[in-house]
């Protein structure tokens, strides 16, 4: 594997894109990531105090949710806003530039920023260097961690081919992540971020981040109430497709 400098348009840029419309803060892709990462390529994400005050630990995904819109968040066009945040796979990443042993690096092959534990000695300057907050510090075992884009799903032979994705796209409830060539422009997720505007998350600092957002809609249909009244009198049968219609308008909007 070797190291990418500079990347270039056309090579493969793997990542992710992450619907700011859709997500509902959940926090399955967390969950999901902390599950499929107990083993594998940098396991295990170490947990401190698990079940009590003050826990901590290693986690590669973790969401943030804000309130935006109206006074204060509050009134008319308020709403929240969850914003899942992981390591971004910057054409440019800061967090290579600065790692002293060449622990961190970024593959030419598909554009993914690694860590080789074998070389870190856990100086934590790719922490302070990444604007992002997505490396981790294993107090566990003294090295830097963060996402890997699940490499040992995305390429493993013996899952099955629509399992080949990293375990927070698989899980996602309602359907807000994608995973997919952000190098190809006639990929489906690079049709997505033109079709929506796809944005970089700082863009202002010039690490291109290779995942992309896809800011909230500022027009958004309405979604009819739903009649539980209704719902509690009828046919199991009907009241469930009456169920499944309304999460399915309310997710297109």
């Amino acid at each position: 594997m070797t190291d990418l400098p500079l990347a270039h348009h056309g090579q493969k840029k793997l990542g992710l894109v992450i619907d700011l419309d859709l997500c509902v803060g959940c926090h399955a892709c967390a969950t999901a990531c902390k599950e499929w990462n107990s083993g594998g390529h940098m396991a295990p994400l170490t947990d401190f105090n698990a079940y009590g005050e003050g826990a901590w630990g290693v986690w590669f995904n973790r969401i943030h949710s804000f309130e935006e819109g109206g006074p204060e968040g509050e009134g008319a066009g308020a709403r929240t806003v969850h914003f899942p945040k992981s390591c971004l796979h910057c054409d440019e990443p800061a967090c290579v530039t600065v790692c002293p042993t060449g622990a961190s690096y970024k593959r030419a092959e598909d554009g993914i920023v690694l860590i080789n534990e074998s070389l870190c000695i856990g100086c934590k300057l790719c922490s302070w260097a990444c604007p992002y907050g997505a490396r981790e510090f294993d107090a566990d075992v003294g090295v830097m961690k963060k996402c890997t884009l699940c490499i040992d799903r995305i390429y493993n032979d013996n899952l099955a081919p629509e399992e080949r994705e990293p375990a927070c796209v698989m899980v996602c409830p309602t359907k807000a992540r994608f995973f997919g060539d952000l190098g190809d422009p006639s990929s489906s997720v690079s049709e997505l971020v033109a079709a929506r505007g796809g944005q970089d998350l700082l863009p202002e600092l010039g690490y291109r981040p290779v995942n992309k957002y896809l800011p909230p809609r500022r027009e958004r249909r309405s979604s009819p109430p739903l009649d539980l009244a209704a719902l509690a009198t009828a046919e199991p049968e009907t009241a469930g497709n009456a169920l499944l219609r309304w999460v399915d308008r309310l997710l297109s909007r």
